[in-house]
This record gives C-alpha cells, sequence and structure tokens, in this order.
C-alpha cells in the first residue's frame, strides 16, 4: 500500500479529473461491441455490414492524427470537448441512420471524433506531471479505460436485452458526461495553444513534419507497431482459434473476462511495484510476456489452455502500462506533445486495422502455424529492438554541445551514476 501511495498521491488534478471522466466515458462504450447485432435488428445485410464496420476502422485512423492537430492547434481543452460533443451526436445520427449509407457516414464520425479525444487528453497530462511521473499518470489513466470498458461489457449486454435504443442514449450520456467534466474541471487553454509553456519553432510548423524529422521516433514508432500488432490479435484472431479449437463463443467471452479482471487488479500494483525499476527493461520484459502468451494460443485446445495463454499476456500488459506513452511524451518538444501523440494513436489503429486483414489472411489462409510462428519472431525482435535504441539515447548523453533535440531526449534517460536514485527514466 505504501508503494501505491508514494506513486499515485501527488499526481496533479487534470491526472485525476482525466482519470474520472475517462471511466465514466468508458462506462459507456456499449455501441461497437453490440453494433453487429443492432446492424442486423435494423435488416442491414451481410453483405453492406462490412461497410460500416469498416467506416469506423477509417475513423480510428483519422482520429489520433486530427486530434493531435488540434491539440496543438486550439487546445487541449477544446479538442476534447470537439471530440465528445461529435461522439454524442455521432451516437445520434447512427440510431436514426435509415441506411447502410448514412450508417457509414455516421459510423465514421462517431469513430473519428471518439479517436481525436486521447491525443488531447495526453498531451495535457504530459503538460501537467513531470518526466519521471508520467508512467504512472498514463498508467492510471490506461487503468480507468480498462475498468469502465470491462464494466461496460456487462452493462452492455444488459442493456442490449432491453432495447437497443439504451446502448446508444448511454454511450451519448456518458460522453456528454465527460464533456461536462471537462468544461467544469480541466484548465483552459492557454493563449497559445500550439506552443504551451511559452516555446516556439517556427520551422516545425501547424503539421506532422516534426514527428517525421524525429528519426528516433519513428524508430520507437515502428517497434511500438509490430508490439501493438502482436497484441491486436488477442482480438481478431482469437476467435478464430477458440472456434477452430471446436469450443464455443462463450468460451471467448469468458477469457475476455479472464483478461479484464487480472489487468483491472494488477495494474495499479504492477505500476506501483515496477516504478523503481528502469523502464526500458521493464517494457521489453512485459513484451517477451505478452508475445509468448499471444504465440502459444497455436498451442491450446483446452479452455483452460486458452485461459493460461491469456493470463501470460495480460500479466505483461499489466506490467507495461503506460510506458509507451510516456516515452513517446518524453520525446516531445512541448509545442508539440499532441501531435506526438496522435502519432502515437494513430500507429494503434494502424496495428489494430493490420490485424484486421493481414493477420486473419495469414491465419485462415496460410495457415495458423504460419501466423503463430511469424508472431514470435517479429515480437520478440521488436522487444529487443528497444534495447539497441536505449544504446542511441545513452550516446546523446556523451555530446556536450547536444542540440535541443537531445536535450530533451536526454531528459528521459538516467545517467549511470543515477542509479541508486531509483533509475526512473521512462523508456520504451
Amino acid at each position: 500500500m505504501s508503494s501505491l501511495r508514494s506513486v499515485y498521491l501527488g499526481l496533479p488534478r487534470p491526472v485525476w479529473t482525466l482519470f474520472a471522466g475517462t471511466m465514466v466515458n468508458r462506462l459507456g462504450y456499449v455501441v461497437t461491441p453490440f453494433l453487429v447485432f443492432y446492424l442486423g435488428s435494423r435488416g442491414v445485410s451481410t453483405r453492406d455490414i462490412p461497410w460500416v464496420l469498416g467506416a469506423l476502422g477509417v475513423g480510428n485512423l483519422l482520429g489520433p492524427a486530427l486530434g493531435g492537430l488540434l491539440a496543438d492547434g486550439i487546445g487541449r481543452r477544446t479538442t476534447m470537448l470537439v471530440g465528445l460533443l461529435g461522439t454524442a451526436a455521432a451516437q445520434g445520427a447512427l440510431y436514426l441512420a435509415p441506411g447502410p449509407v448514412t450508417m457509414s457516414g455516421a459510423a465514421l464520425l462517431l469513430s473519428t471524433s471518439g479517436a481525436t479525444v486521447s491525443p488531447a487528453a495526453y498531451a495535457l497530462m504530459a503538460d501537467s506531471v513531470e518526466a519521471d511521473r508520467r508512467q504512472a499518470a498514463y498508467g492510471l489513466f490506461g487503468w480507468g479505460i480498462n475498468l469502465g470498458t470491462a464494466v461496460a461489457g456487462v452493462l452492455g449486454g444488459f442493456l442490449a436485452a432491453h432495447g437497443y435504443w439504451l446502448l446508444f442514449a448511454v454511450d451519448a450520456g456518458t460522453a456528454l458526461g465527460y464533456a461536462a467534466v471537462v468544461l467544469a474541471l480541466l484548465p483552459r487553454d492557454r493563449q497559445s495553444a500550439a506552443r504551451p509553456g511559452g516555446a516556439t519553432s517556427d520551422a516545425d510548423g501547424v503539421g506532422y513534419g516534426v514527428v517525421l524529422r524525429d528519426r528516433l521516433l519513428l524508430s520507437l514508432l515502428g517497434l511500438f507497431g509490430v508490439s501493438l500488432f502482436v497484441y491486436s490479435l488477442t482480438e481478431s484472431v482469437l476467435p478464430l482459434a477458440i472456434r477452430d479449437a471446436g469450443l464455443s463463443p462463450a468460451v471467448y467471452g469468458a477469457m475476455a473476462a479472464v483478461n479484464a479482471v487480472v489487468v483491472v487488479v494488477l495494474q495499479p500494483m504492477a505500476t506501483a511495484r515496477l516504478a523503481r525499476f528502469p523502464q526500458l527493461p521493464v517494457q521489453v520484459g512485459a513484451s517477451v510476456l505478452i508475445v509468448s502468451g499471444v504465440a502459444l494460443t497455436g498451442a491450446a485446445r483446452s479452455p483452460l489452455a486458452f485461459a493460461l495463454t491469456v493470463l501470460l499476456w495480460s500479466v505483461g500488459e499489466a506490467a507495461a502500462s503506460g510506458i509507451a506513452a510516456a516515452t513517446v511524451a518524453n520525446l516531445a518538444p512541448a509545442h508539440a506533445r499532441g501531435r506526438y501523440q496522435g502519432a502515437f494513436g494513430w500507429v494503434w489503429g494502424v496495428a489494430r486495422c493490420t490485424s484486421l486483414t493481414l493477420g486473419v489472411v495469414v491465419y485462415t489462409d496460410l495457415g495458423p502455424g504460419v501466423l503463430w510462428t511469424a508472431t514470435l519472431g517479429a515480437g520478440l525482435a521488436a522487444a529487443f529492438g528497444t534495447l539497441v535504441l536505449r544504446t542511441r539515447m545513452y550516446a546523446l548523453t556523451e555530446v556536450a554541445d547536444a542540440p535541443p533535440e537531445a536535450a530533451r531526449m536526454v531528459a528521459t534517460v538516467p545517467l549511470p551514476e543515477a542509479e541508486d536514485e531509483g533509475d526512473k527514466a521512462v523508456t520504451c
């Protein structure tokens, strides 16, 4: 308990506000998981359903990029309000849409608006928290997402049984509730939203050029993308593996419950316990657990075997929580934090989209053995590839006349003599 208090107590008010608002909002995350059932109840044909679901996927790519631009351009708080109000409006539009074409447009608006919020929230946390405490802040934020989503799964089933309109009403209501929390409790955007803290960089402009010029970040995002693709297979291919083992859909529901319980219970304690260690080795170790658990899915045949694989990658998920987002935040110049987080969110969207397409195609056309073997090799390579980047980060500390970009990266890496301070640098 003392470690929990030392890690989480003292986090500033905006972090706790974002935690509470996000958890409330995720309690209403009930439309998307049941969307296929709703579309069927509206008479949408099997041929047209993929267009609506595809629109959701496209929005998950557009939203983070747009959110990052807006967060640095018009401000964090304003961007969150735009996204949350847009989400509420899109819920109503999707429920009232008369056909597949209008449903697809509403679905695109829904996922784009929803995905716009996170880059602004992550950037605001980076503005509010010192570098050595960002991993705890992002871990707390992620825990709120997981907790709310776990409850939403149960709530959604209950609401759907009493009328699909309740799903849309609750989802829109929680988005509006989060917007009210943001409006009432978060600080107003600074006068120069694009450059909080007075930082200026005319050469960076307002687009993603500042991100594309950061080669270290791009390398990290590439490695993160592989790891996130591996993790996303738990959402896209795990159901197929369970089906092909001759097990019922209820088994997949049970696996989702195992993951939710493990992460919700372990994540706060894991973050508190592991905060004293260098974060790069923690990230690598957690990634190995995730990759191993996902790859071992190929050997599972019984509910117990599947549960053991889920337990393994869920422990890794809990241990790694917040580290990647904190790494991105620590690499970002103050005026571009929104775009850096937008790029990270975009990588998340690409990973999910790729797992639903390439992952499923490899599994069905080339065979499960090919997918799980490739997953193990690529995942381990990505995990240990981050150790090479750590060497590059340390090398920057050797340069006496390092440029400003190097100086901000040095802040994320402990000097060797700082090990007795806990070596709490946030790295990938």
